[in-house]
């Protein structure tokens, strides 16, 4: 007798998804975008796996990642690799770089683990770990870099290699100041980033300028940005990567913004936090909110400048009160509002709340009552603001910035820069001038706000059905699924 099976109950087997692995470099300001790119591609087809390092990495950052996460995206943790050899002195670059370095056997081993279980469509490391791309062309699979910044700094990065093309092993060539980007983005020396500031003796330069040249590997480079926000520096890339015989470097896509979008735990937290019932209680647009990021440090001199300009200015603030620098001076107090001027507290009570260390960044910017964001120009407390449409007082610290507040204030018009970064990135903010800023973002003329409402509408934009930056994304997936394809 001939056995038959009844396969009519039974559902079709869906097919596999084509899966791209994405390796972020440590850090909540790398991790967070590279988690939305992930929801993206599972938008557009793809699962995923997000490759996070157990050096360097907070616990937290992996632990409020996973939740929000849709299912079709896993995390995997690298094994932890020995790092107690380095010396004490060490840059925090040149530990990032060894961590990397020490951990491309698990990485490829990984790699090669994922390969031979899905059907591996791309490997997407982020902008410092490039040295993943050589394992993806070992495996034949396309390569994506992804920087979590911006155009300018891939424009920043090109120009490094475009510089050194040619050059004599050992050879680093200086770059001209001031920097002149395509798009018509110009940098004085102080706007651009220290690793960039090069000299035959800068060995952390010679270093990037190796990195940079890596670059060169990637099929493509996927740039949390939109094309709004870098008009003039979009249209110039287009322009290269269609000019016949023009230096050879990977295609850009801006695919951005993506910001992070807060977990249930934390989500429930901020219903209940003091800094948003404080803020509903203040009048519509008359808050000024300061903070200056994760690694946002300012001295102990500085802290006392901005506490007397936000006094002095008259207006409502909240205020993220982060350790300031010592030195290794100072006493042991590690409350960082007791670094504040003696009284500070009770004469700005009622119209100023400082808070230590965190606040619910994305729901205070989005609050009625928020004005003005006093920011370091972090490009994710960039994009989170512009997408509040919230105008800035530009108060670049460290890296980009200074690049990036440039873009803000020169380029886009929704910010006003401190003056006394303007020439010298060590210069003492003071009272006078923080206080005279404050004054005239949050009563003067409203043409910030006005134009910070406009890019807010262009954020909203980038991703909807037909928007720039999810066009562009699904470009990428076109490209990986006829490479998938074309091996079959």
């Amino acid at each position: 007798m001939e056995l038959f099976t009844n396969t009519a109950s039974a559902p079709p087997k869906a097919p596999p998804r084509p899966h791209v692995v994405l390796l972020p470099s440590p850090g909540a300001g790398h991790l967070t975008p590279m988690a939305e790119l992930a929801r993206r591609l599972v938008e557009l087809g793809f699962s995923a796996t997000i490759v996070t390092f157990t050096n360097l990495s907070a616990p937290v950052d992996a632990d409020r990642l996973t939740p929000c996460l849709p299912a079709s995206v896993a995390v995997a943790a690298l094994p932890a690799v020995q790092m107690d050899d380095l010396p004490a002195n060490v840059h925090d670059g040149a530990v990032l770089g060894e961590l990397l370095r020490r951990s491309l056997p698990n990485i490829r081993a990984l790699l090669r683990s994922i390969n031979s279980t899905t059907l591996l469509a791309a490997v997407v490391p982020d902008f410092l770990c490039s040295m993943a791309l050589h394992i993806a062309a070992e495996l034949g699979v396309p390569g994506y870099l992804f920087f979590p910044s911006n155009l300018a700094m891939v424009a920043l990065t090109r120009h490094i290699v475009e510089l050194h093309e040619g050059a004599a092993p050992g050879e680093y060539r200086d770059v001209a100041v001031p920097l002149e980007l395509p798009g018509g983005v110009s940098l004085c020396g102080a706007d651009i980033p220290d690793a960039f500031r090069g000299s035959f003796t800068n060995q952390r330069y010679a270093k990037l300028v190796e990195l940079v040249r890596s670059y060169r590997l990637a099929d493509g480079i996927l740039v949390n940005t939109f094309y709004e926000m870098e008009l003039g520096t979009a249209e110039a890339f287009k322009r290269l990567e269609q000019a016949a015989g023009t230096f050879l470097f990977p295609p850009v896509f801006p695919v951005g913004p993506f910001v992070r979008r807060p977990d249930p735990d934390e989500a429930a937290a901020g219903a209940s936090s003091p800094c948003l019932e404080w803020l509903d209680r203040q009048p519509v647009g008359s808050v000024v909110y300061v903070a200056f990021g994760s690694g946002g440090v300012l001295s102990v001199e500085q802290t006392a400048e901005l506490a007397a300009g936000l006094e002095a200015s008259g207006q409502r603030f909240l205020w993220v009160v982060r350790m300031p620098s010592t030195d290794g001076g100072g006493d042991d107090e590690d409350d960082p509002l007791a670094w504040l001027p003696v009284g500070f507290l009770e004469r700005t009570r009622g119209r100023g709340l400082a808070v230590a260390a965190w606040a619910p960044q994305v729901r205070v910017l989005s609050h009625r009552a928020t004005a003005v964001f006093v920011s370091h120009c972090g490009w994710n407390s960039t994009l989170e603001s512009v997408g509040c449409g919230v105008p800035m007082l530009a108060w670049p610290l460290y890296a980009e910035q200074g690049m990036n507040a440039v873009i803000l204030e020169e380029k886009l018009g929704v910010a006003l820069r401190v003056p006394a970064a303007r020439e010298d990135d060590r210069c003492l903010v003071t009272r006078h001038e923080i206080a005279t800023a404050v004054k005239e973002l949050v009563e003067g003329d409203q043409k910030l706000r006005r134009r910070a409402e406009s890019l807010q509408k262009a954020a909203a934009g980038a991703w909807s059905p037909e928007g720039p930056s999810r066009r562009a994304l699904e470009e990428v997936a076109v490209k990986l699924k006829a490479a998938l394809g074309r091996e079959k």
